[in-house]
């Protein structure tokens, strides 16, 4: 099935052939013998692209779902959770931990920028946090949060480090066997979406915890949870034969099909191939006096947040791209009208995006906006052939 229309929102992402197919594929029961075996095969793919020898659940659910799952089988009532947030989403963590009687502080950073490791350190020296919450690209704001210099100062207080990867899982590094400047200095839990750069359809929660995460799990008698319970779910995902609930048979053909694909092409690969796009994506739409919300240090891989020219319309400039067959998203919040953003993950592609620019170069001339297509494109080619040698 040929994608119509360049989908190049945060996500859903277009879908690939492969996924298609498997998407399309005849439904059987959840405890036929066949899908059990894809099943679990899909729960084996997700632990391989966390690196994590504990515990991974793919369910039924949302990146949302996802999050609060990774705080009410960690964090009891009365704990205390700390919030790093460069963005909406990572600020929706606030009300979901309110929500279990949850004691919740948060560093939130400028709208484009980071919250620096100096204020997580000064922070961290006032209470005792039960765990850190960090979003690894804002949705929002296309910021990326610098986990490298996060994890170890957040390990060393004694907290849990848990990852919010719902717009970087499979585009960005989140290995958790990897130490970052000591042995017990690694991601304690990723979650994420199966719609974003993995490449399947939206309706996956997934998440991943470490051995340190679970025993945060153990030792807390009962939660105030009954479908997010990881206890309900070890069952299903140590013997997906096992019910609980039942899962989304023709999610899971797709997820598992994308899986394959993610780990076929290399983390290393997909993770330069993310970097390059970016790149090269901001480059070019600076050509449009256009720019980038986030500077390129701190800008992320999979999405852009990108800045209008004076006097462009945002709904104009997007519902004319979208007759031209291509769908970015608006702005969020204070930024609503003034920029939209563009997703480049997943199975994006470079001829996607220079179509994209192109037909975006027709839109602004539509529009009054003069501006040079050459010079666009030909920083967008700048940048893939640099970075490729």
């Amino acid at each position: 099935m040929k994608n119509k229309e360049y989908l190049l929102i945060p996500g859903p992402t277009p879908l690939s052939e492969e996924v298609y197919e498997a998407l399309g594929q005849e439904i059987i029961g959840h405890t036929d013998p066949r899908f059990i075996k894809i099943y679990k095969h899909a729960i084996e793919l997700t632990k391989e692209l966390f690196r994590t020898n504990a515990e991974a659940y793919v369910i039924s659910g949302s990146g949302t779902l996802a999050m609060e799952m990774a705080i009410v089988n960690t964090v009891s009532k009365g704990q205390r959770l700390l919030v790093i947030s460069h963005g909406y989403f990572g600020d929706r963590f606030v009300p979901m931990a309110e929500a279990f009687g949850i004691e919740v502080d948060v560093l939130q950073a400028k709208w484009g920028e980071q919250v620096s490791v100096e204020q997580v350190v000064h922070q961290l020296k006032k209470h005792d946090y039960k765990a850190v919450t960090v979003t690894h690209v804002d949705t929002s704001t296309a910021v990326m949060a610098n986990i490298s210099q996060l994890i170890p100062v957040v390990k060393r207080a004694g907290a849990l480090f848990i990852l919010d990867g719902v717009c970087a899982s499979a585009a960005l590094d989140e290995d958790m066997s990897k130490s970052y400047g000591g042995a017990e200095n690694k991601i304690d839990i990723v979650l994420t979406g199966s719609q974003k750069a993995i490449g399947a359809p939206p309706g996956l929660a997934i998440i991943a915890f470490s051995e340190q995460a679970v025993a945060a799990r153990e030792s807390m008698e009962q939660i105030p949870a009954y479908y997010t319970d990881i206890k309900n779910w070890r069952k299903v995902m140590e013997d997906p034969g096992a019910y609980f609930a039942t899962p989304p048979v023709n999610l899971i053909y797709a997820y598992e099909s994308a899986m394959k694909l993610v780990l076929e092409e290399g983390m290393e690969a997909r993770v330069e191939r993310h970097d390059k796009y970016g790149k090269a994506i901001r480059r070019s739409l600076h050509a449009f006096g256009m720019r980038s919300l986030a500077k390129e240090e701190v800008a992320a891989p999979t999405l852009s947040c990108i800045l209008y020219p004076e006097g462009i319309d945002d709904k104009e400039f997007r519902r004319r791209l979208q007759v031209k067959g291509i769908v970015v998203a608006g702005a969020l919040g204070e930024l609503a009208g003034k920029a939209f953003r563009i997703g480049h993950m997943g199975n994006t592609t470079p001829e996607m995006l220079e179509y994209t620019i192109r037909q975006m170069a027709v839109v602004l001339e539509e529009m009054g906006h003069k501006v040079s297509v050459g010079a666009a494109l030909k920083a967008f080619r700048e940048v893939l052939a640099v970075e490729t040698v």
